[in-house]
């Protein structure tokens, strides 16, 4: 069977990666560094545990006064997670 379109490698990987799961699954890879990027080194030092969940984020923080206050900026912290990311990758940040 003789090939008669051929790619270059790099539109290849661009293709493969723009998939809507892939992409998502990047940047979930890449939450932690997305996390310290949006909130900070300060609050992100004091984050002991992100998991994500069915676009839930759980944020464990060991502060309480950090906590207090990122509990009031849930949602612009979602949002900003997603803008940064470039998928919709968080619904609802919980913080614990």
């Amino acid at each position: 069977m003789r090939r008669t379109k051929t790619m270059l490698l790099g539109d290849v990987l661009e293709e493969f990666f723009s998939r809507p799961y892939v992409a998502a699954k990047v940047a979930e890879g890449k939450l932690p560094d997305t996390w310290r990027e949006v909130v900070g080194n300060r609050v992100a030092d004091h984050t002991t545990e992100l998991k994500l969940e069915n676009h839930v984020l759980y944020a464990h923080i060991s502060s309480s006064i950090l906590r207090s206050e990122l509990f009031y900026r849930r949602e612009a912290i979602a949002q900003e997670i997603n803008r940064v990311s470039g998928v919709r990758l968080v619904n609802v940040v919980i913080i614990k």
